[in-house]
């Protein structure tokens, strides 16, 4: 992908390197802090860190990131932020704006409407938000209650090494999956998903929750048939490193590296082979009405 030296988005508000999850500035100007905000967390990507612990806690249904913490789930001590932290919230930073443009389009030409941005936070190790504590545990996610996408850029080595989804545009997927739910919610699609989601059983639940994800993916692919076509910042190869990434992070692909057994029943975020076909179809189409998963 190519962001170097492009522009990046003021929606950023960066906590790295602060302690409680404060605000950090981080120089040259790419980056520039924003004021601080219940609700649940929507999607992320199914988790990163200890993926066998954590799998087991979607296994299961269960909140296991107290496990992952230091100290009975006290907040991490945050790190320095390095040079290497500081290039990836420059690329978060590119992609966003991206993201950006994209969205500013399609809201215009399809739905004749104003797209306003979200916030996306850069945290390390762990910060509050109204929908809990984020850390390395929960994974990026988007956070209905203050309309903010939370995001450690660790989590790009984890896509990387832990889970095999190579190169920068499988970054890139993840930063455009939560700005998804972010499109969703303000479509008023994800409100009233989770409603129907806190009135029926859990099976029913997780299938809902599952819809959501694959859309979130749909839409993710719209915004890269835009990023290309319109912006021309696509390399070779970069739509085959979005769709390993999807197929890496699916739940049955978690499920097996866990060392698990397969269990279709506990799904909250789609199969390997829906989450690509998924993307795809946004990619292909560009059109949002292609991407009615049944919500």
């Amino acid at each position: 992908m190519k962001w170097r030296g492009r522009r990046g988005s003021s929606n950023i508000e960066d906590r790295r390197g602060a302690p409680g999850g404060g605000a950090f500035r981080v120089p040259r100007g790419r980056i520039t802090r924003r004021g601080g905000g219940g609700g649940a967390a929507v999607g992320g990507l199914g988790g990163l860190g200890l993926v066998a612990v954590l799998v087991i806690g979607w296994a299961l249904g269960i909140d296991v990131t107290g496990l992952l913490d230091e100290g009975g789930g006290q907040v991490a001590a945050p790190r320095e932020v390095t040079q290497a932290d500081r290039a990836a919230g420059d690329f978060v930073s590119v992609v966003l704006a991206d993201t950006e443009e994209v969205w500013t389009t399609i809201f215009a030409e399809q739905l004749g409407a104003d797209y306003s941005e979200p916030t996306l936070v850069l945290f390390s190790g762990s910060t509050r938000s109204p929908c809990g504590q984020a850390s390395a545990a929960t994974g990026p996610f988007y956070c209905p209650a203050d309309g903010k996408v939370y995001l450690d850029t660790d989590f790009f080595a984890v896509l990387q090494n832990q889970l095999g989804a190579q190169g920068d545009f499988a970054a890139a997927y993840v930063v455009a999956h939560e700005v998804g739910h972010y499109v969703q919610d303000v479509l008023g699609t994800l409100g009233e998903a989770n409603a129907l989601r806190q009135q029926v059983g859990q099976a029913r639940s997780n299938e809902i929750s599952v819809r959501i994800e694959l859309q979130a993916d749909c839409y993710s692919g719209i915004w890269a048939r835009y990023a290309e076509a319109d912006l021309g910042v696509l390399d070779p190869g970069d739509i085959d490193e979005a769709l390993n990434a999807a197929a890496r992070i699916g739940d049955d692909a978690l499920q097996r590296q866990s060392g698990g057994v397969v269990r279709p029943e506990t799904f909250t975020h789609g199969t390997s082979e829906q989450r690509r076909g998924w993307f795809d179809r946004g990619y292909a189409s560009g059109e949002l009405a292609a991407c009615d998963t049944g919500l």
